[in-house]
């Protein structure tokens, strides 16, 4: 099973990843990646070091298993969920992806703006792509009981709180104002009805 984790999570970085990039540009031209500020401890900074440390200790878990360093192994019940979870998360992400068509990025540039997108899974909650690799990390846990599947579960949410609360929500605010407000306030987060903005939220996110 430690072999369909690893396939499936290297399957999951060439979709969401690889091909999606591809995908963009022969469609646009262009490839979605907005180049991060690199400066050192800034937010967005922070953001990218653990989004990266996320995906890096999410491969080094399967590989470690693989050669029976550090792991546990979990009932077979515990196992078939997480293969479960993993593939329902691998689905999430492309499906969402898809759904934001033109609009998907890796990133924010301050100056542009994209269609607010509101369909698909983005109905329910704001960041269906990150609950999806949040979803898959899960499952690659129970599957692998290892420090390096719980670390990679652990730096994913550090990283998705970060990216999320304190650069794309308040972007996304000032780029469609009450728009964002008015979506934000009917769905929630990264799960359906959790983490939905307040107005006096919205209003105080939004610059003066």
């Amino acid at each position: 099973m430690v072999v369909t984790a690893l396939a499936l999570y290297l399957l999951g970085l060439i979709l969401a990843f690889g091909v999606r990039t591809l995908a963009a540009r022969r469609r646009t031209g262009d490839t979605g990646f907005r180049r991060p500020d690199t400066t050192a401890f800034t937010t967005s900074w922070w953001g990218s070091v653990l989004f990266v440390g996320a995906l890096v200790l999410g491969l080094a878990a399967p590989v470690a298993a693989l050669f029976d360093l550090a792991t546990a192994t979990p009932p077979r019940s515990v196992g078939a969920t997480g293969l479960g979870l993993m593939l329902l998360g691998l689905v999430l992400v492309l499906v969402s992806q898809a759904a934001m068509g033109t609009s998907w990025r890796i990133g924010v540039d301050e100056d542009e703006r994209t269609e607010l997108v509101t369909r698909g899974a983005f109905a329910l909650m704001r960041n269906p792509v990150f609950t999806g690799m949040g979803i898959l990390l899960a499952g690659q846990a129970l599957i692998i009981l290892s420090a390096a599947s719980v670390a990679a579960l652990a730096v994913f949410v550090a990283a998705v709180q970060v990216q999320v609360r304190a650069i794309e929500e308040p972007y996304l605010l000032r780029t469609h104002g009450a728009a964002y407000s008015g979506y934000a306030a009917r769905t929630g987060r990264f799960l359906p009805g959790i983490g939905r903005l307040a107005v006096h939220d919205t209003i105080t996110k939004e610059p003066r």
